[in-house]
């Protein structure tokens, strides 16, 4: 259940999905948990490179991030290069000082919209922090407090359109339970449904149409 050792073991078997690189992202709504489990991952990992997306979206550009992330991070990691990333201070609304990524054997990406159609076809696996919207952004918004009210009002209602335009969890390979001491992963919708059709095409009822 809580065994971050044996799942940083079965993320490194699997093939890369990016050049070299096995990219894995954790997502879920804002306040679930996802920047907790990313950091005690990459630890699991032995200090695997991580991005979180706060550094790469802005206030004008929550979502609007891509474009960035291809160029900066993913194009270098495809070639086995080093990636260069300009992080976005919150507070001085500006880019600041560059950070790297070393095209590791595993690189983690988290953040809302880590498992976004862009970039699922370079996941090598997809983790969904399981809990629910609200209860979500009442952690998040209990952790920045009063200060940060207007901003999680906006953020909200932008998070909801991201997500009903473009989900992630129907798409993911594990879900992932906080619990009051580690974690519980369930199997995921993506591993449930292939589950399923591997088990029809056994069964010999599979049909190309």
């Amino acid at each position: 259940m809580n065994d971050l050792a044996g799942h940083a073991r079965g993320l490194l078997a699997l093939s890369p999905s990016l050049g070299p690189v096995r990219l894995v992202a954790v997502d879920g709504h804002a306040g679930s948990g996802k920047s907790t489990l990313a950091t005690r991952l990459a630890a699991a990992l032995g200090g695997a490179p991580l991005l979180r997306l706060d550094d790469l979206a802005t206030h004008e550009e929550l979502f609007a991030w891509t474009g960035r992330l291809h160029e900066q991070v993913l194009l270098p990691l495809s070639r086995g290069e080093r990636a260069c990333y300009a992080p976005y201070d919150w507070t001085a609304r500006r880019f600041g000082p560059e950070r790297t990524l070393d095209p590791a054997p595993v690189v983690l990406i988290e953040g809302v919209g880590a498992g976004r159609r862009f970039l699922r076809p370079r996941l090598a696996a997809l983790w969904w922090m399981e809990l629910g919207r609200e209860a979500s952004w009442e952690r998040g918004r209990r952790r920045d407090g009063p200060a940060l009210g207007t901003f999680w009002d906006g953020w909200t209602v932008a998070e909801d359109e991201h997500f009903a335009a473009d989900p992630s969890r129907p798409y993911a390979d594990s879900l992932v339970r906080q619990l009051s001491d580690g974690y519980e992963w369930l199997a995921g919708p993506r591993a449930t449904a292939t589950e399923g059709r591997n088990a029809t095409e056994s069964e010999g009822g599979w049909s190309s149409g």
